[in-house]
């Protein structure tokens, strides 16, 4: 069983998927979002400094545009799935990628989502860290006794996981992580995503949400809400809100699949932040990225 994966935020860098806007099909994925964007996608993508890169309204448009290329010139290829799963922003490409939205739909729920999380970040200043070499369950537990505001939110492998806060409150539990022996990098996100910081986002973004046709996936859908596979589809725009201020649990999805069969896993988009976290959660699969076209030759 074949798992599509799919990068989230944080994964972007310049230059991401150059070489694939040589082809005239992928090209034109990433000119039907410069069109809904209403911004030069193609510019934002390899010409903007990485610091302009790495607001929240350029890096989810913009690392869903390369996770959807780097997928159609696999599939170009030859390459079936039988599920998908995308970290945070990662879900978008998923879902368009299993059918149950338009490539034009993913850009217009991308555009709100982005513009709504950039706001919310603007308004309630926050900050994540990756905490690493301690259970998840030890970080949840010394961020629900911390005095200022932080909480765990992305549950990404039996070695990693991610927080997010105030600055106080990142500040406060890394001090102690940090006493634990634990390794703590700060991610170059904008703000406090997947917390209670992002409500206003997923309030804002629900109402675009609603005006979207979601239709039943043609493969397995994996929820970063549920830590599972999705089977009710009755009311995606109030998932995907939910989405926004919820953990990520990735570990437990990647779990759910290997359960149910999966062994080769290859994941689309910027990076190969989430091959790690097959590999370091998951034993005797396959896991590799394609980011652009020297990975096609793992196909």
């Amino acid at each position: 069983m074949t798992i599509a994966l799919f990068s989230g935020q944080g994964s972007q860098y310049v230059g991401m998927g150059k070489d694939f806007l040589e082809d005239s099909i992928l090209r034109s994925i990433a000119e039907t979002g410069s069109e809904i964007l209403g911004r030069d996608l193609i510019r934002i993508m390899t010409e903007t400094p990485q610091e302009e890169l790495n607001l929240t309204i350029n890096a989810q448009p913009a690392i869903m545009t390369v996770s959807l290329m780097a997928l159609r010139i696999a599939e170009q290829k030859g390459f079936t799935f039988d599920g998908v799963a995308g970290h945070s922003l990662g879900e978008y490409a998923g879902m368009q990628a299993s059918g149950m939205i338009t490539l034009e739909d993913a850009f217009r729920l991308i555009k709100a989502r982005s513009e709504a999380m950039d706001e919310a970040s603007r308004n309630n200043k926050g900050t994540m860290s990756a905490v690493m070499k301690i259970a998840p369950e030890t970080v949840a537990e010394v961020c629900d006794k911390a005095v200022n505001y932080v909480s765990a939110v992305n549950y990404n492998s039996p070695v990693q996981t991610v927080i997010a806060g105030t600055p106080e409150g990142v500040a406060e539990v890394s001090a102690i992580f940090t006493e634990m022996k634990a390794r703590v990098v700060p991610l170059s996100v904008a703000g406090a995503f997947h917390s209670k910081l992002m409500q206003s986002a997923s309030e804002k973004f629900y109402e675009t949400a609603k005006t979207i046709t979601f239709r039943k996936p043609e493969v397995k859908y994996y929820s970063n809400v549920t830590g599972g596979e999705l089977t009710d589809f009755s009311d995606m725009p109030a998932l995907l809100a939910k989405h926004i201020v919820s953990p990520v649990r990735f570990t437990s999805e990647l779990n759910a699949m290997y359960q149910a069969g999966a062994d080769k896993f290859v994941e689309f988009g910027a990076g190969k932040t989430l091959t790690g976290l097959v590999k370091k959660t998951l034993k005797g699969v396959t896991a590799f990225n394609i980011e652009n076209a020297e990975g096609l030759a793992n196909l």
